[in-house]
């Protein structure tokens, strides 16, 4: 681990060290993928953009734990199917409440 960060270290100063130092007007720009800034980074972005994304990313993490449950699905047998159709009814009662909260109205 030592031989490891010391080489990471030593190479990170050795390269700031040597390295060139071309500093030009193009270089010091800010740029997004190779597009020029257009407008101030703290432009404020409504809330409903981030609520929407966190909860496709709820929705689709849950959705995954479903993907074992149907390759075992034979194995589980009724048990499984209970516990799968608890689970899916929890999804769904969180799915009504996000949307009884209007959490997915952009108006």
């Amino acid at each position: 681990m030592l031989v490891a960060i010391g080489f990471v270290v030593t190479t990170m100063f050795v390269t700031h060290k040597i390295g060139p130092k071309r500093k030009t007007k193009d270089k010091l720009t800010p740029f997004e993928s190779g597009i020029e800034v257009v407008g101030n980074a703290r432009t404020p972005i409504s809330i409903k953009y981030f609520l929407v994304a966190i909860l496709f990313v709820l929705f689709d993490v849950e959705v995954i734990f479903m993907y074992p449950w149907a390759v075992n699905f034979k194995a589980m047998g009724e048990q499984g199917m209970v516990e799968m159709f608890i689970f899916m009814a929890t999804l769904l009662l969180g799915f009504i409440y996000v949307i009884k909260k209007g959490a997915l109205d952009w108006d």
